[in-house]
């Protein structure tokens, strides 16, 4: 049986994890998500459902790494020999899906492992693919990251951001693409992750249970009503799904022919340096999610809106703090540094 995943467009609030995931989904290069909130607030509900609305996935059929023609990270080494032997790649086209991480996966279980007695021996390099050949070109969830062994962490954030998975083992190396949607979330009160590691998410979103009345009310209402007919409810917010899917399908044809202005790149500096945020990785992604939003919005630079959208996530979990001081940031001190922005961004 086919399991009913509840519609991203019916999620009630929460719109700044909702956009953190459409922006990532229009360019995974931005390296992901972190939703850090208390226990039902929507996290899992809203990886899985964005999955639903995310245009169809082609891939080779057959090919145990996912790969599609073109692909800019270039095609697995099985398929790369296919098309050197002048064979056609036969094509398979179907929805795109959402890889759960375990907390207990081995290393092995997640980059793959390398036979090798018979790369030794023969020659020949035996790959047995894992977890981040299986997401590629879809969207890898992990739950509770925060109690996942660094070291792990360390390498899906790595791989996230190169779209390559390098395995290597006694001096032989294996590797293949691994360009995937990296969404992790986890309750603050069950512990924190290194800063080192916080700052290598590209987004960061906050999640917290609604606190109006009809907001609440809103909610237990959707969630009785898929809960006695998922089809049903499916079907009723179809219309909403299926615009959503155009506008973030645009939104990825759209994005190669922006490029940062002067003022976008002056701005993000600044920001930055006011934030006393550590490296470059903030105002990098901060002009990527610009960008991003200014795609989903269909503008041919970003506004002030876009950087409003993007400043937040970008930069929260990279903002030096006291101990036990909140990562909420000022919205006065946002709306500051989004105003020395040009009204019109391209200027």
């Amino acid at each position: 049986m086919e399991r009913q995943t509840y519609p991203f467009t019916a999620i009630v609030g929460q719109e700044q994890m909702r956009k953190a995931l459409i922006f990532n989904a229009i360019d995974p290069t931005i390296g992901g998500v972190l939703i850090r909130g208390e226990k039902g607030t929507a996290k899992s509900t809203a990886v899985r459902g964005l999955a639903a609305v995310l245009p169809p996935r082609v891939v080779v059929r057959g090919c145990l790494f996912s790969c599609a023609p073109g692909q800019p990270e270039g095609l697995c080494p099985e398929c790369a020999a296919s098309v050197a032997q002048g064979k056609s790649l036969p094509l398979t086209e179907g929805p795109t899906p959402v890889i759960d991480l375990p907390l207990n996966a081995s290393e092995d279980r997640v980059v793959g492992t390398l036979d090798l007695e018979q790369a030794l021996t023969e020659g020949r390099k035996r790959f047995a693919p894992g977890l981040l050949a299986t997401a590629h070109r879809a969207i890898l969830y992990v739950d509770e990251v925060n109690l996942l062994d660094d070291h792990l962490v360390d390498v899906l954030l790595d791989v996230a951001v190169t779209g390559i998975n390098v395995v290597e083992r006694e001096g032989v190396t294996y590797s293949h693409p691994a360009r995937f949607l990296l969404v992790g979330t986890m309750n603050p009160e069950e512990g924190d992750l290194r800063p080192q590691l916080l700052d290598r998410f590209g987004l960061c979103a906050e999640v917290t249970a609604e606190k109006g009345a009809a907001e609440r009310k809103e909610i237990v209402r959707r969630s009785l009503a898929f809960q006695r007919d998922p089809a049903a409810f499916g079907a009723e917010w179809e219309r909403e799904q299926q615009a959503l899917r155009d506008r973030i399908e645009a939104a990825q044809k759209a994005l190669p022919a922006l490029t940062p202005s002067e003022a976008l790149l002056e701005t993000a500096a600044h920001m930055a340096i006011e934030m006393k945020v550590d490296g470059h990785r903030a105002e990098i992604t901060l002009i990527k999610t610009a960008l991003a939003s200014a795609a989903f919005h269909g503008r041919s630079a970003p506004d002030r809106d876009d950087l409003r959208d993007a400043m937040a996530p970008a930069l929260r979990h990279r903002t030096k703090r006291m101990p036990l001081q909140s990562a909420k940031l000022d919205a006065t001190l946002i709306e500051r540094l989004v105003g020395t922005y040009p009204e019109r961004g391209h200027l």
